[in-house]
């Protein structure tokens, strides 16, 4: 058993949001019992996954996607009610980390997408993993093996995320070359990542305009599922946390096709 608080220090020490400009709260947005004895965490703090704690008798939920987004209307009625009123009715705490989770060095998205993907990333002078885009958020590598081709690299992600991904490909028979990688809705940083010498894109969605890009410039862009993306830092994040505390932890995946 854990102290709400000793988790919230924790998750902060580790992830230090204050360092971020978030779309969202970072932290605890939903209050519950004081004593922890058992956290799910999963990617989005849905009802699904809600229902699911409740199921395993959880104590607190440690999600990717919490509420209370920037532009949303803050109003709690709807789907968000219905949620919430859950939560509260079985005294269950929601932890909630955004871009403080993305951009982690060892637990993140990003870093827990190259690993699940064989992907070596590039080096900055400190020896430090090469990113570029706001707070860091895209990572700069190489396949391995780093001659890998478009459609190789396709069916390699395919097997490792359980999807077969969107791949729209400026070039014929191209090799994926310098890959740039960026879990979730990452599709807009398509041109950050070519500025930064990007051959090939790999994040979670793909918008009408990536097609055209990715064929006028010769590079290629790959949408492998927004959801599929981001599963593995929520689950690094708990496995860490499990050990850091001693307290039970799991790891809960609410398949999404999105």
């Amino acid at each position: 058993m854990i102290e709400r608080d000793t988790l919230l220090k924790w998750l902060d020490q580790t992830l230090e949001p204050g360092r971020i400009n978030d779309y969202c709260p970072n932290g605890l947005q939903v209050q519950g019992k004081k004593e922890i004895r058992h956290i799910v965490t999963g990617v989005t703090a849905s009802l699904a996954l809600i229902n699911k704690a409740i199921d395993m008798q959880a104590d607190a939920i440690l999600v990717h996607h919490g509420y209370f987004w920037k532009n949303e209307d803050p109003t709690i009625r709807g789907t968000r009610y219905e949620r919430i009123k859950q939560l509260i009715k079985h005294d269950i705490n929601l932890f909630a980390y955004h871009l403080p989770l993305d951009i982690h060095p060892i637990l993140g998205n990003n870093a827990r997408l190259g690993l699940t993907l064989g992907l070596k990333p590039m080096l900055d002078e400190t020896g430090q993993p090469r990113t570029c885009g706001s707070n860091g958020l895209i990572w700069l590598g190489m396949t391995t093996p780093e001659d890998m081709s478009i459609s190789e690299l396709a069916t390699h992600i395919e097997t490792r995320l359980g999807r077969q991904p969107i791949v729209v490909s400026g070039a014929e028979n191209a090799k994926a070359g310098v890959v740039a990688w960026c879990t979730g809705g990452a599709q807009s940083m398509f041109e950050t990542a070519l500025a930064a010498g990007a051959q090939t894109y790999i994040t979670g969605e793909i918008s009408e305009p990536c097609a055209h890009l990715a064929r006028e410039t010769g590079t290629t862009f790959i949408s492998a599922g927004h959801h599929a993306t981001e599963r593995y830092g929520i689950e690094a994040l708990g496995q860490a946390l499990s050990l850091a505390l001693d307290v039970d932890v799991t790891f809960v995946d609410i398949d999404n096709p999105a």
